[in-house]
């Protein structure tokens, strides 16, 4: 079994080089689907034997999916620039490539690093992910930005042992800042499927989620990062909706 390794990128400077150095004891071609970057994203990743090609970027489903098309193998391990394998993780891949795949698809848990933190609870772990499979048995869906990758029915799965480590926010100027990209484009979307934002949607949703998050699924167990992931996330579900209600304003 031979493995290409496929991450797209915009500006991962910060995050490419542990990215593609996790992976090259796994990887038997790696490519990076780069949009452009204005940084020394490119340089980085050449510097670390990924091949680099240029595609600009059209939506995050959209990108992954041509992304695909540019490994020499069928067989993807998928992972964004700010993600790394761990060495168990590492481990478990290699068994896979050793024999025979026994699943078409397999699964594994990510762990997301927050301000320095790991964050354990709160619904963030284990935060299961299909990231290995055979690419000509599946493609990735969902509704943007919440990309996911869906096999073909019939198609099996199984779970892998070790974790994806995700870096995600340096900062919670970090966090903010991709809650209102990712608000912008999800309440677009709720407007193309003509879903409406109900003032009970607006007061609720954004009492339930803190609620859901931090209570029910432990996030105070966190500590302060757990506090201010369940607050922002609120936050965002509260913008998602608020945005909706503006952009059918305007459309009236």
């Amino acid at each position: 079994m031979e493995l290409s390794v496929v991450i797209i990128t915009f500006n991962e400077e910060r995050n490419i080089a542990r990215c593609l150095a996790s992976v090259q004891a796994v990887a038997d071609d790696i490519v990076v689907v780069d949009s452009f970057s204005t940084d020394a994203t490119g340089a980085i990743a050449r510097e670390h034997g990924a091949r680099v090609v240029e595609h600009a970027f059209e939506g995050h489903i959209e990108q992954k999916n041509w992304a695909i098309t540019q490994a020499k193998h069928p067989w993807v391990l998928s992972l964004d620039a700010d993600e790394a394998l761990n060495e168990e993780l590492v481990r478990s891949i290699q068994e896979v490539k050793r024999g025979t795949p026994s699943a078409d698809g397999y699964a594994m848990a990510r762990l997301t690093n927050y301000c320095g933190t790991w964050i354990k609870h709160g619904g963030w772990y284990p935060d299961i992910k299909l990231r290995l499979w055979n690419s000509r048995k599946g493609r990735w869906g969902g509704t943007n930005p919440h990309d996911r990758y869906e096999l073909d029915t019939g198609a099996s799965t199984a779970r892998l042992k070790g974790d994806i480590l995700h870096y995600s926010y340096h900062s919670i100027a970090d966090h903010l800042r991709q809650v209102n990209y990712f608000t912008d484009i999800s309440s677009k979307v709720l407007l193309a499927q003509g879903k409406q934002a109900r003032p009970v949607k607006l007061l609720l949703s954004p009492i339930a989620k803190f609620v859901g998050d931090y209570l029910i699924r432990g996030g105070f167990l966190d500590g302060f990062h757990g506090f201010v992931i369940a607050r922002i996330s609120a936050h965002a579900t509260f913008l998602k909706y608020a945005k909706l209600k503006q952009l059918w304003r305007e459309r009236a």
